[in-house]
């Protein structure tokens, strides 16, 4: 059986991977593709969020400006948000999901 961080590990590929391909090529977001993931894959962080935000947030991941976020550029976003979520629970440790 496969440990949490193993199945953390799986979700993230497979998340990209679900969303990717739709439009293009198959191993990078495209611009569409990406704001479908956003908002059906963190929707707390997106519920607010207009298409401005949305381009913006494509305009930083997109480091090589290709208009397309690869898999690099995905997990250096789900890493920023996992370091910004930890700075979080670091002042409010009674909020952090005890299920894990």
């Amino acid at each position: 059986m496969a440990s949490p961080v193993e199945q953390a590990l799986g979700v993230l590929v497979a998340t990209f991977h679900k969303y990717s391909g739709k439009e293009g090529d198959k191993y990078k977001l495209s611009k569409q593709e990406l704001k479908d993931l956003l908002t059906k894959e963190l929707p707390t962080f997106t519920k607010q969020s207009n298409e401005g935000d949305l381009q913006k947030i494509m305009g930083y991941l997109d480091s090589n400006s290709d208009s397309e976020v690869d898999f690099q550029e995905y997990m250096i976003f789900v890493a920023s948000l996992a370091m910004i979520c930890n700075e979080f629970f670091q002042d409010y440790p009674n909020k952090l999901p005890r299920d894990v």
